[in-house]
């Protein structure tokens, strides 16, 4: 493969899930798998440094601030910005990695710059995603069309980009708006992306975002914020 994919997983408090998140990341694939821990109290640092992961600290907690640590890094490994892949995945065993291949296909064999997997148009495991979980999906991408005139049907965390575009776009927001704010931004620079099915499964462990009522209704806010500030 021409190109050299780089994996970034934002973890808090994942121990029990991202040893089985990095095992099961195609090798043959990935250059590289990246672990930001970002204010765990566990053990995932650990965990994720003997399933063979190089692990960041980002202690300002925040799915963000993880994400853009790890872009951070990338930048000072990854020379041919042009000839890289960034994947984001969760590091709580919701999504499945062997699925990797079909994220970044479009972009090494369609020449996309962006492809999101949408559990939409995948298999969903009972209890996988709660009710306010897929209202608000359906409500953003209804307002991503609106405002942006960008087709979507999820704001899925497993999603592949081009690191030069990911640079391009300048990815800014520190906490719940990280998935949509890049949908926007690449409608905005009139990005080449498309979406492939994924299939989702029950996470291992308790969201904290959709698990608690504060982060519903956080994400929820902040979501809705981010696609009007770009507007």
């Amino acid at each position: 493969m021409e190109y050299k994919v780089l994996v970034i997983i934002p973890a808090f408090n994942e121990e029990k899930s991202i040893g089985k998140v990095i095992n099961d990341i195609p090798k043959n694939l990935v250059s590289e798998t990246v672990v930001v821990n970002n204010a765990s109290t566990d053990r995932t640092l650990e965990v994720a440094k003997n399933a063979g992961a190089t692990v960041l600290d980002e202690n300002r907690q925040g799915y963000g601030f993880a994400c853009l640590k790890g872009i951070e890094y990338a930048q000072s490994v990854l020379e041919d910005k042009g000839k890289s892949i960034i994947v984001f995945i969760d590091g709580d065993y919701s999504d499945y990695p062997q699925e990797m291949p079909d994220v970044v296909n479009p972009i090494v064999e369609g020449d996309y710059h962006m492809v999101i997997g949408s559990r939409a148009l995948g298999k969903r495991e009972s209890g996988s995603m709660t009710p306010q979980q897929i209202f608000g999906n359906w409500l953003a991408t209804k307002l991503l069309k609106m405002f942006y005139n960008a087709e979507f049907t999820d704001l899925g965390p497993f999603r592949a980009i081009r690191f030069d575009k990911l640079l391009e776009i300048e990815m800014q927001d520190q906490t719940y708006g990280w998935t949509v704010e890049m949908q926007v931004k690449a409608a905005k620079h009139k990005l080449r992306f498309c979406e492939v099915k994924v299939n989702y499964k029950k996470r291992i462990g308790v969201s904290k975002v959709s698990g608690t009522i504060k982060g519903t209704i956080l994400a929820g806010y902040k979501i809705l914020w981010t696609l009007f500030k770009y507007r």
